[in-house]
């Protein structure tokens, strides 16, 4: 049986209160009373209470005063203040010593049950309310997975799991997240196979026909707001899915509003190697390498793979004939994050600045290889928290503090997401076969066909051919490729880790975010 809460209640003319302390009793609640500051003080020094009432003009020690004396003594005890006064910095004194609820007098019962309802049930209310309104949206999002979807409709599906996934990760309903879980995989079948289904014939749509992908995103997304007067910033931050993106949105809501949050489809394989390059060059990765054949980087190439970027995009606007001032800044180490936040003044001469910032990929690497990091995030809400937490305290909000400061258009985008991985799928190739966990490319590679993707004509993707008899084969849902070989230790390493490469929602599905500074 659960245990009554205890709450205490300070007034110096607490009889005339006592009606509202038996309306309370009757509710449930074990009720205390003093008439003073010192004993409110001494009671909760001695007592163990969940919620404090506490006048504010009371004799001897003011209800400020025993405020300042509560927090420091129990600094997550919620105090409502209750006062006569309605004089603006009495009551900015309070909020600034960060009380819970401010009531004036006189007080009603239904006010008083409110406040305490809303400081001791509200988590169990909210888990509550939530978890009816997923159980109600449940039968829906469910029917219209099994459908035929266009990629709009995929992505209405994406925000609506992704929403009861972050609404639910804070209520404890174990039972309602198993559900969702079960739920969000059925869909990512279902999003497997119209990928499997569509994806080649998406390739080939010109125009501004399907839906946007890496290499007509910039043309879509981006070109069109460099017809317009303010200074354009594109923000990409590497390997950043939408839930991601969600967690460090309310971060952000202090400086922007969001004129539009959308999605756009990454190509494959969703790595940086193929979906930056094809956003920063308008091309798919075949037709870079035709283009760039001494830019482009195959899998089997040494160095990096992602070293000319900007030329990719200084000729890009020039075949969109945007004859603009622009800068590009790639961000790998915290010296060149700070150097940023000091540049943001004279990026405004620009028509154009594109950041990328790698972090949330590197961290994702850093989560495989560290066991300490992976206990940090252990799962996908443990991961966002950590983003978040990141973010909040980055040279890169700091930089979009500064942006804010005047008017411009700002995108925030990524190249790709990222899966955890479960479920090992056995592949054997030789020693060339890249090293990449979700999708391999090479020749003479054995596989089960019924648990992958495969392009056996890379050219039919616009992917490179590496030689005559390469192919290109994708774990599909939440499937890692393992090697026979040492197959137990490989398998018990890798599973569940952040990976991209393959085909997922949580890959493909990219955060493509239009914001406005609010002032």
């Amino acid at each position: 049986m659960a245990t009554k809460p205890n709450i205490l209640w300070a007034d110096d003319e607490i009889d005339l209160l006592k009606p509202h302390i038996l309306f309370l009793e009757g509710k449930g609640y074990n009720m205390t009373t003093v008439t003073s500051g010192r004993d409110a003080i001494d009671k909760v020094k001695s007592g163990d209470f969940d919620l404090v009432f506490l006048d504010e003009n009371m004799p001897g020690i003011s209800g400020l005063d025993a405020l300042a004396s509560i927090k420091q003594e129990k600094p997550n005890l919620p105090v409502i203040m209750i006062t006569k006064n309605e004089e603006e910095h009495i009551m900015e004194e309070a909020i600034g010593s960060k009380i819970a609820d401010y009531l004036i007098k006189p007080v009603n019962p239904s006010q008083i049950l409110l406040a305490v309802k809303k400081n001791l049930d509200e988590k169990r209310l909210v888990s509550q309310i939530t978890t009816q309104g997923y159980q109600r949206e449940f039968m829906q999002i469910g029917m219209s997975v099994s459908d035929k979807l266009s990629f709009d409709e995929w992505k209405d599906v994406y925000k609506k799991l992704v929403f009861w996934e972050m609404q639910l990760s804070g209520t404890g309903e174990d039972g309602m997240k198993e559900v969702l879980e079960t739920q969000k995989a059925d869909a990512n079948r279902s999003f497997c196979r119209y990928v499997s289904d569509k994806y080649l014939s998406m390739l080939k749509t010109t125009g501004d026909d399907g839906p946007i992908m890496s290499h007509n995103l910039f043309r879509r997304a981006v070109n069109p707001l460099l017809d317009g007067d303010l200074p354009v910033f594109v923000i990409l931050i590497d390997n950043l899915r939408f839930d991601q993106w969600r967690a460090i949105s309310e971060i952000l809501d202090e400086n922007f509003k969001v004129d539009n949050e959308d999605l756009y489809l990454s190509i494959l394989p969703t790595t940086t190697q193929y979906c930056r390059n094809a956003i920063f060059s308008g091309l798919l990765p075949l037709d870079i390498e035709k283009r760039f054949p001494n830019k482009w980087s195959n899998d089997e190439d040494e160095g990096g793979k992602n070293m000319f970027e900007k030329d990719f995009l200084e000729d890009l606007l020039k075949r969109l004939r945007r004859d603009i001032k622009f800068s590009y800044n790639k961000i790998t180490n915290l010296e060149a994050a700070k150097n940023l936040v000091n540049q943001v003044p004279n990026l405004f001469q620009n028509k154009l600045n594109v950041l990328v910032y790698n972090f949330v990929d590197n961290f994702s690497h850093a989560r495989t290889d560290i066991h300490v990091v992976r206990e940090l995030a252990e799962d996908e809400a443990a991961y966002r928290n950590v983003m978040a937490t990141w973010f909040k305290h980055s040279p890169l909000r700091d930089a979009l503090q500064r942006i804010a400061e005047k008017p411009c258009h700002v995108i925030i985008t990524t190249d790709h997401g990222s899966i955890r991985v479960k479920d090992p799928v056995k592949i054997v190739g030789d020693k060339n076969v890249n090293s990449n966990l979700r999708y391999k490319q090479g020749k003479s590679l054995t596989y089960n066909p019924k648990e992958v993707l495969e392009v056996k004509k890379p050219h039919d993707a616009f992917l490179p051919l590496l030689h005559m008899s390469s192919a290109f084969v994708f774990a599909r849902e939440n499937d890692f490729f393992a090697y026979p070989n040492n197959y137990n230790y490989y398998v018990n390493h890798y599973r569940n880790t952040f990976q991209h490469g393959g085909i997922s929602m949580e890959e493909m599905c990219c955060p493509l975010i239009f914001m406005s500074p609010r002032k």
